[in-house]
């Protein structure tokens, strides 16, 4: 048992050895203003963080995503296509055609694939 303790203390040292030895050879141990603020990408901290936002791009992110999770839809219904009924299959993927289809019309209409707004 006292074997077993003194490995551990053993351990301890020389992991604690180790992070103090790699603390004082980083290479990170200047300190950058950019890097020490709260922003990291350019944004001053000191003014609002809540700057205004295109809601054309936000409209645009949200198109992809749904077309996104489209395919990952699709491609199961692709790989149980030879194993399953076709006229299921085919009813299925009509259908999910479909909604998309009236959800890429009402974008469309609604003008979110217009971009000289």
């Amino acid at each position: 048992m006292q074997l077993m303790g003194f490995l551990l203390l053993m351990i301890s040292m020389i992991m604690m050895i180790m992070i103090f030895i790699l603390n004082l050879i980083s290479k990170k141990t200047f300190y950058d203003r950019e890097k020490s603020s709260p922003f990291e990408c350019g944004f001053d901290s000191k003014t609002s963080a809540r700057l205004p936002f295109s809601l054309h791009f936000f409209l645009i992110t949200i198109i992809f995503l749904i077309f996104d999770v489209e395919i990952t839809l699709l491609l199961p219904l692709i790989i149980t296509m030879t194993s399953s009924n076709m006229m299921s299959y085919s009813l299925v993927l009509i259908i999910f055609i479909f909604i998309l289809l009236i959800g890429l019309f009402h974008e469309w209409n609604q003008g979110a694939l217009n971009w000289k707004n």
